[in-house]
């Protein structure tokens, strides 16, 4: 062998790779089939031409993702110019990072502005405020404010129906600072739309670029428009719908501003797009990347000049994935979703607390936030390569798809009229429902698991307390706004009220058959399926492998309290044999519903089944609709 140097080359000038056989794809299929039929995926004669397909997955958006991509969908372009996919500045975050933003709601001034300070002292660089509707009020945005360096540390603006009256007083605010006012930025966040979208609420859009033509013309570097993408991705939609629905509104506020005299290119300055960044890190980054190129193809379509269509991004970390049972686990969820976001070319990222869904934040969690970002950026040094998933064929063509996806939604919302008119007709709720629905679906049966509440769930975890926070407002005229979490956690409190009146929680008894090698796997399949709502498993132990299980296993029902559903647990082989006379004899003890853990009745009269793949939201409801009708007596 010829000596390898450090590149991986060699002294004859070719290649360490170059010395193997170069594989073929119709090599590795057959591989793939192999695999196929160990795992009995595939019979032993079937050969199927593509036997990939079956390792395939399908994204909301009706995406194949493949598990092998050998080239790109598209040239992508360089960093710093149209259409942006590589990022809006040439030289991406390298020179100082990303802008770390941190949400503050309190609505309390001396402590939010206590809590300001204290992020500004520890790495944040920019602060965002939501104002209105039980968080700040206008009026205290002076005192939230007071001691911040306004040249050093930009301040963006969440809003509702009093955008006017909340961008004045951060105007007040800035006039009364000694800064120069061409040196102050920021984001004044007039967001109509996004209001209309969640409350039905009328969209003043005239009275939005009203705000933005008379704030340009006094602090020229400050934008005034903030386009959301979190209602529809909040109300279940899809990446490419949440794409699609920015884009549109981002439009309407184009043609807002230049109807109120601004050109195209001041008009796209003034406009910055907030998205939610997701634990799902490919898709979340391939999002960001396909939105500077649809807001490029906007910008080119408008007549603007190239440098004015890179889009200016705003990524948070999605309030829809959050909760409130094992709320840990959100801390391990916004460190990927806040990677995604840097690695997808964000220019800011707002981490939220890990308990978002339960209220307002306390110091710990304020700092684990910020501090989520100072890892990604000082000890990962993430901002230091420019688009690091550039050139990876299955981001490229994930990117690549995600725009035409988002594209095509944007020109059917177009067709109907524009943003305003399909929330409106109701048509953008149905999209979005539908999405929800098949969401909700994989939630459901745990092709979507929800760590911490439908996987690994912790009955005996200690609540985390948290004072209220202000509410984003909604309205039955508007979209939902929905975590994919609470359905298990509507049955985990159903649960904790029953413990706290009866002193124990509801519980189901597990029929565990045979010696522990046996039942174990499936009866700890049970337990955590159970426990996804609350409910107890009580399980008989170690049992007979004969007919005497029989009566062994009705004995420890009647010791365990006589639970209403029994669950049967064990192998294929001892269900041949026991599972028939152990539910008989179950259901002529008196227990009320007895399920199988396995998909094969095996002659046994069984109620229902629970495994892999199972509807466990359904399992779990009518678990509880057999206790509630439970003769009085039994537990």
């Amino acid at each position: 062998m010829t000596e390898a140097t450090v590149d991986g080359g060699t002294s004859t000038g070719s290649t360490f790779a170059s010395q193997f056989p170069q594989p073929t794809r119709e090599q590795w299929q057959r591989l793939v089939a192999g695999v196929l039929r160990k795992s009995k995926v595939l019979g032993e004669n079937d050969a199927p031409e593509h036997p990939e397909d079956l390792l395939a997955t399908t994204t909301y958006d009706g995406i194949k993702l493949s598990p092998l991509y050998t080239e790109a969908a598209s040239r992508p372009g360089v960093p710093g110019l149209s259409p942006f996919v590589r990022g809006a500045r040439a030289a991406g975050s390298t020179a100082e990072g990303w802008d770390v933003r941190q949400l503050h709601a309190d609505p309390d001034p001396a402590r939010a502005n206590e809590s300001v300070l204290a992020d500004l002292e520890n790495g944040v660089g920019s602060v965002f405020l939501q104002v209105g509707d039980g968080a700040l009020a206008p009026a205290d945005l002076a005192r939230v404010l007071d001691g911040v360096l306004l040249d050093l540390a930009p301040v963006a603006l969440a809003t509702g129906a009093d955008f006017v009256p909340a961008a004045d007083a951060l105007l007040a605010v800035l006039r009364a600072s000694d800064v120069a006012p061409g040196e102050l930025r920021g984001n004044l966040g007039a967001d109509p739309i996004s209001l209309h979208a969640r409350t039905g609420a009328g969209a003043d859009l005239a009275a939005a670029a009203e705000l933005a033509v008379r704030a340009r013309a006094e602090f020229p570097a400050l934008q005034a428009i903030a386009v959301d993408g979190q209602p529809y991705h909040e109300a279940g939609g899809s990446e490419g719908q949440e794409l699609g629905a920015a884009t549109a509104a981002g439009v309407a506020y184009l043609r807002a501003l230049t109807a109120a005299g601004l050109d195209i290119d001041t008009a796209l300055g003034l406009v910055e797009f907030r998205f939610a960044a997701t634990a799902e890190q490919f898709p979340t980054i391939a999002k960001l990347r396909a939105a500077r190129r649809l807001w490029a193809r906007v910008a080119q379509a408008s007549g603007a000049s190239g440098p004015a269509g890179a889009q200016r991004q705003h990524a948070l970390t999605s309030w829809a994935m959050t909760t409130r049972r094992d709320p840990w686990v959100n801390m391990l969820r916004t460190t990927v979703a806040a990677f995604a976001a840097g690695v997808g070319g964000a220019d800011a990222v707002t981490v939220r607390s890990f308990d978002a869904a339960i209220g307002l934040p306390d110091p710990f969690s304020r700092r684990i936030a910020r501090n989520t970002q100072a890892l990604l950026l000082e000890e990962s040094h993430l901002a230091q390569v420019i688009d690091p998933a550039g050139g990876s064929w299955f981001v490229e063509r994930l990117t690549d798809d995600l725009a035409r996806t988002g594209w095509a939604f944007f020109q059917e919302i177009e067709r109907r009229g524009g943003i305003v008119a399909v929330l409106d007709s109701g048509w953008l709720a149905e999209r979005l429902a539908e999405v929800r629905a098949k969401r909700d679906k994989d939630i459901a049966d745990r092709t979507d698991p929800i760590t911490g509440v439908s996987e690994f769930p912790n009955l005996t975890e200690v609540p985390v307390v948290r004072e209220a926070a202000p509410d984003v407002p909604v309205s039955a005229a508007g979209l939902p706004r929905v975590r994919y979490a609470e359905a298990y956690e509507t049955l985990r409190d159903r649960s904790d009220a029953m413990l706290a009146a009866s002193g124990a929680r509801p519980a189901v008894f597990l029929a565990t058959l045979g010696p522990l090698a046996q039942y174990t796997a499936r009866a700890g399949f049970a337990t955590n399926l159970f426990a996804a709502g609350g409910i107890a498993a009580v399980e008989a132990g170690i049992t007979a492998v004969d007919e005497a299980a029989i009566g062994e296993i009705v004995e420890r029902w009647t010791a365990a309290g006589s639970p209403a559903t029994a669950v049967l647990t064990s192998s294929e082989k001892l269900y041949a044999t026991l599972a028939a006379p152990v539910a008989a004899a179950l259901k002529a003890a008196g227990a009320r519903r007895v399920l199988l853990a396995g998909q094969k009745a095996h002659g046994a009269d069984v109620d229902g089944y629970v495994y892999t793949g199972c509807d466990a939201l359904a399992v779990l409801h009518t678990t509880y609709e057999t206790l509630s009708t439970t003769p009085e007596g039994a537990a």
